[in-house]
Formats: C-alpha cells, sequence, structure tokens
C-alpha cells in the first residue's frame, strides 16, 4: 500500500485523540527502551516523548513517507524502518506503544505474545486498533469492490481481518501480565460534510481499496463511495455529519 503522511494528518487532533487515550492508561515504567511501533508521521511518538522524555525512544514503521514525516517532526529522536510481522527490539523494552497499526499485521496476537517475551518485568504493552469493519465506512468498501465495475481488480485483494473478541486478548496475554486491562471505546467525530469522511478514509482503511485500482477505475469508485457514504451519513441539524469509530483498546503488564 502507498501510505501519504499529509492525507493522514488532514485529521491529526482526531487521530491524536485515542493515542492520547491509551498512554492515560500506561503507568510508570522500569528503566529501559521505549518504542512506538506504527509510529506514522510521529504525531502518537510525540505524545510518548512529552510522557518519558528521560527514556530513549525509538519509533518504528515500515513505510518511507510516514517516517520522512515523523524525522521532520521530530529531529533529535530515532526512527527506524521495520515490518512489524518480524520486527524485534535490539534489547528488552520498557514500553511498546501501537497506536492504530496492529489491524493491519495478519497473527498480530502471536506478535503481541512475542513482545511480551520482549519486555522488561514491569514494562507494558500498549495497543489501540480500529475495530470499525462493521461501520458502514468499511461495510460499503467491500460492498462496491464486489460491484462488476471493479470486482475483477480485486481477485487476490488482501483486506483487513476482523479483531478477535476481547476475551481471546485477556486469554492469549494474561498468563503473562501482572495486570491487563482490554476496552472498547467508540469515538464520535463530528465533520464537516460526507466528502470529509471520504478525506478521513482515504488516509487509512480506503487506501488499500484505491491502490488496486487503476486511475479511470479509481474516480468511479471514489464517486459511487461518496454517494453511498452521503446516503448512509445523513446531515445534522447544523450541517455536520457524525463519524461513529469504535476502537480496541489493550494495556498489558509484563510479569
Amino acid at each position: 500500500m502507498a501510505w501519504s503522511a499529509e492525507q493522514y494528518m488532514k485529521f491529526e487532533d482526531e487521530r491524536t485523540w485515542p493515542a492520547r487515550d491509551l498512554l492515560a492508561h500506561v503507568p510508570n515504567l522500569p528503566e529501559g527502551a521505549l518504542y512506538d511501533l506504527g509510529c506514522g508521521p510521529g504525531n502518537s511518538t510525540e505524545l510518548v516523548q512529552d510522557r518519558f522524555p528521560a527514556y530513549l525512544l525509538t519509533g518504528v514503521d515500515s513505510d518511507e513517507n510516514m517516517l520522512s514525516a515523523a524525522r521532520k517532526r521530530l529531529a533529535h529522536t530515532r526512527f527506524e524502518k521495520g515490518d512489524l510481522a518480524r520486527w524485534a527490539p535490539r534489547e528488552p523494552a520498557a514500553l511498546f506503544f501501537a497506536n492504530a497499526v496492529f489491524q493491519w499485521v495478519p497473527d498480530h496476537l502471536d506478535v503481541f505474545d512475542r513482545l511480551m517475551d520482549d519486555l522488561i518485568p514491569g514494562g507494558t504493552l500498549a495497543v489501540q486498533m480500529p475495530d470499525n469493519l462493521d461501520e458502514p465506512t468499511h461495510a460499503i468498501m467491500r460492498e462496491l469492490a464486489e460491484d462488476p465495475r471493479f470486482s475483477e481488480f480485486y481477485v487476490n485483494h488482501g483486506r483487513r481481518s476482523a479483531l478477535a473478541a476481547p476475551s481471546v486478548y485477556l486469554d492469549r496475554l494474561a498468563p503473562k501480565s501482572i495486570k491487563i486491562d482490554v476496552w472498547h471505546t467508540i469515538y464520535y467525530h463530528r465533520l464537516a460534510n460526507a466528502e470529509a469522511i471520504v478525506e478521513w478514509v482515504q488516509g487509512t482503511g480506503l487506501r488499500p481499496y484505491l491502490d488496486a485500482l487503476p486511475p479511470a477505475a479509481r474516480e468511479a469508485y471514489l464517486a459511487a463511495y461518496l454517494r453511498r457514504i452521503r446516503e448512509a451519513y445523513p446531515p445534522l441539524a447544523d450541517g455536520h455529519v457524525l463519524l461513529k469509530f469504535p476502537r480496541l483498546f489493550l494495556v498489558a503488564v509484563r510479569l
């Protein structure tokens, strides 16, 4: 997929809100290295740095465009390229912080289990993942991918898998945890109009659908998607629209 830091940050305040909430649930940490996994353009990295200024912090991302933006934002912070399905820290860590990235990683439960082993005792794994595949924004993406106008381009198309139930995360990680919390938060974002919703998802969930299409089909797909979004998100009394966005949170402190 081709990610765009500029597109992603059009809604910086809204995208950073869950990262703030996740960080608020991170306890005091033992001495050790901190990692912001899937750091993107550095907005979440900046939060972690401000909370723990005395620690060595590294941002990790697989996308060069995002890493370039992060390095410009935080010139004195270390960033490195890494595929989180296989990445491992150089030494045991005090914190793995991951805001809105592991929904893209296949078999991320196995990755979480491995990351727990890479924590210092008392260290924390803190994760937030969108749990919005049943929302109209994402259901419409899948439905349009089956439209005869576009379906030929999605024959071998990889898509996000649904998240596991909270009990699955608890059962898997509790044996390695002193304390573990799993919860959902539903955010309601008041946006200008349906076009703003399309702009939002073009920075994240819509990317793999658009990247699979040639230019002419992409234009037709976006037009059809906007029409469906207008139907699914009627305007409020003041003309704005309300984007419902459920997210799953996980904070586990290692034994």
